[in-house]
Formats: C-alpha cells, sequence, structure tokens
C-alpha cells in the first residue's frame, strides 16, 4: 500500500512509556480487557482557589471562550464535551502557561474543564511569547479503568482530538491560526498548543465554511447505526481534511459498500479513486473490537501506517495526528449533515497484509464511521485489487466499545 513517508524526529525522551512498542503490539491483539476498575478522579486535583478566566481585553487571547468551545464539561459528570473521547472517559488534563497578551496574568495555571476554572500553579518557567501554550497529558488510569491494556493508544488518540478541538474553536473564533506540537518527540507534556493573541498571525485556516460555536457546542459523537453512503463530494471532503491534517504521518482511505464495494482513496484532483475492490465492512467490524453495527455503516474513514518496527516517538506522533485528522474530519462531516463517530480500538487490523502488502507495516490506527441518507457514490473502478473480505476476517470479539 503506497503512503507518504513518516518523518518522525528522532531522539525522543523514553519517559514513561518507553515500553509503548510493547503495549501497543499488546493492544492490537486479540486479548479482550479484564472487567472495569475505579476511574479515578476526573481531573486533577490542582491546588490553590479556583478563580474564572476573565473575558479578554483588545489585543488579548480570548482564552475563556476557547475553553469552553473546545474542552469544559456540559454535564456535572464531564461526560458531555466538545472533544470526543473513548468511552467518555476524557484522560486529558490542561495546562496552561500564559505570557503576556492574555487575560490572565502570566504564569502556570491547571484547567479544571468540569468547573471552567483555572489554578494558578506558579510561575512559568523562562521566558514564555504572548499568548497562552495549553499543554496537554493524561491520566491514563481514567481510560484503563475501561479499556485495560488497550488503554494507551486510545489516550494519545483522544490528545490529538483535544487538539482538534482547540483548532476548531479558534476557527469559529475567527482567532489566530494556533501553532501545534505533534511531533512526539516527549512524553510529557503529549502535545502542545500555542494561541497567540490577535493580529500575530493569520486566521485559522479551516475548510470553509468555519465551524459556528454553536454547532461546536452541540457535537457529538452519532450512536450507531450509522447507514446510508456519502454522496463522493461529501466524502472526498472528509478524506481531504484527513489527509491535511495528518501531514504525510499516515495514509488514509475509506471503505463503501453498495453495489461497487471497495476501498477509495482521494485523487490528486479532489475525487475519490479505488484502492481496493470488494466489501470490507464486515472485516473492519471484526477489526473494530467485535463491533458489528460497523458492518453496516455508510463508510468507514481509515488512517493507516505505524509499522511494528516504530519507536515511542513515532507511535505517539502516529496516534496524535490521527486523534487530530479524525476530529477535524467529524466536524467536517458534521457540516455535511454527517452522522459520524469515532472508532479508537482496533486489534489484528493489518490493512497492508489484508491487501497482499508486507505485514505489520499498515496498521489501522483510528477510523471514523460515517452514514448518511442516499445513494453510494459511483467512482472509478479501474485498477482496483480486492478489499479485505470474508475469507480474511479474523474472529469477532466480544463487543468493548470505545
Amino acid at each position: 500500500m503506497t503512503r507518504p513517508p513518516c518523518d518522525v524526529p528522532t531522539g525522543a525522551d523514553p519517559g514513561a512509556d518507553a515500553d509503548l512498542p510493547a503495549v501497543l503490539a499488546r493492544a492490537r491483539g486479540a486479548e479482550t480487557p479484564g472487567p472495569d476498575t475505579p476511574p479515578g478522579p476526573p481531573v486533577p486535583a490542582w491546588p490553590g482557589p479556583a478563580r474564572p478566566v476573565p473575558a479578554a481585553r483588545p489585543g488579548e487571547v480570548d482564552l475563556g471562550p476557547l475553553l469552553r468551545l473546545s474542552l469544559a464539561a456540559r454535564d456535572a459528570g464531564g461526560r458531555l464535551r466538545p472533544a470526543s473521547s473513548a468511552g467518555g472517559l476524557h484522560p486529558v488534563d490542561v495546562r496552561l502557561t500564559v505570557g503576556t497578551a492574555a487575560p490572565l496574568p502570566p504564569g502556570r495555571y491547571g484547567y479544571d474543564p468540569l468547573a471552567d476554572r483555572v489554578h494558578r500553579l506558579g510561575a512559568a518557567p523562562g521566558p514564555v511569547p504572548p499568548g497562552v501554550r495549553a499543554e496537554l497529558s493524561v491520566t491514563l488510569a481514567r481510560t484503563r479503568s475501561h479499556y485495560g491494556h488497550r488503554a494507551w493508544p486510545l489516550a494519545l488518540l483522544d490528545t490529538g482530538h483535544a487538539v482538534a478541538a482547540l483548532w476548531l474553536a479558534a476557527g469559529a473564533l475567527g482567532a489566530p491560526a494556533p501553532a501545534l506540537d505533534l511531533d512526539g518527540a516527549r512524553a510529557e507534556p503529549l502535545a502542545t498548543v500555542h494561541l497567540p493573541p490577535p493580529g500575530s498571525g493569520p486566521a485559522a485556516a479551516h475548510p470553509r465554511p468555519a465551524p459556528e460555536s454553536g454547532r461546536l457546542l452541540a457535537r457529538r459523537s452519532a450512536p450507531p447505526p450509522l447507514t446510508g453512503a456519502p454522496d463522493a463530494a461529501a466524502l472526498a471532503a472528509v478524506l481531504a481534511v484527513a489527509e491535511t491534517a495528518g501531514a504525510g504521518v499516515l495514509g488514509w482511505c475509506a471503505a463503501l459498500g453498495g453495489s461497487a464495494p471497495g476501498l477509495f482513496a482521494l485523487d490528486p484532483g479532489g475525487g475519490l479513486r479505488r484502492l481496493a475492490s470488494g466489501e470490507a465492512r464486515p472485516t473492519l467490524a471484526a477489526w473494530a473490537a467485535g463491533q458489528g453495527w460497523i458492518a453496516r455503516s455508510g463508510a468507514v474513514l481509515l488512517g493507516y501506517g505505524c509499522p511494528d518496527d516504530a519507536d515511542a516517538a513515532h507511535i505517539r506522533r502516529a496516534h496524535l495526528c490521527a486523534g487530530h485528522a479524525v476530529g477535524l474530519a467529524q466536524a467536517v462531516a458534521d457540516r455535511h449533515d454527517l452522522g459520524a463517530r469515532p472508532v479508537g480500538a482496533w486489534q489484528r487490523a493489518d490493512l497492508g497484509a489484508a491487501l497482499g502488502e508486507p505485514p505489520g507495516r499498515d496498521w489501522v490506527v483510528h477510523g471514523l464511521a460515517l452514514g448518511a441518507d442516499g445513494p453510494p457514490p459511483a467512482p472509478d473502478a479501474s485498477g482496483a485489487r480486492a478489499a479485505p473480505g470474508p475469507t480474511g476476517t479474523p474472529p469477532p470479539q466480544e463487543p468493548h466499545p470505545c
């Protein structure tokens, strides 16, 4: 399978996830998670008093609305948030390093998304550029409480979704484009998002139209079933934003059913081209922790890559970029009135091997199930291979939805 090369930096800090390659190999296997365990507190016990984020003055980062449109919870349990999360467990924690041109005094703060409040942690560690830097890390116990040994890749995907939520919030507010660090070189923080003050750069660039604030707050993962294939234009738009956000780290394609089922990718002209022929969705359902509803979904967007020999930095970067890309793709799907649900748990999902390529090179990293009423698109079917079908379908596992 042809995909852009990964240019993952080398020399990453080993950090707390030094055994990440072994952890990922286990998560990709057939082993099912054990019984649920207590998830622990839903937010860190930040020290000191909680304080609201003041309204921004002219020339300052509009931090309060940015956080409310991206990370703040909408109910007391914390499940309803603008960013998707496996099992609604939300392991991502956020520290803010505040410089000048911000509504808070310079320094370090911990963000409580349930209360939509910040706690001052102390002075900033060294010079800070104007604006606010959001530093994202995870409390893995929250995700591990339900997904057990599969928690790490899911928590990394969730971090990417939180980055996408901040990016989308900036676009909805017409703010300058955030600067993203998803290179995976560090285990702590996993990702950073620098929110510059107004006038310091171009507005956040999104496929037009930019998301409206109300639409971001109302966005939720659609419950299954998600039936009805998207039309070709909508599917191409979803693929395009995923490829752009993935920045060459992963390959992207979509599985479709209908009268001419197969796997489709984006062609250079912006249309769809067939990668493989045949019905792949039942195989994807078995690979996605046995979630049978995926076999009847209208389409399934797939991000693939992250080979067996990937080191910890490569694994972090691939999953962070995949979560970011699917988070943006989900927003594009919403603007095309498609139902969309991220699918993060994938077992034995060696897409490349299923298509006759060398094994262990092109694993499914993340997915987005899509549904809409209407007939399936009929892209060009020339030069296609056989998509992974019933003969290559692993035995279904017990459902363990993500």
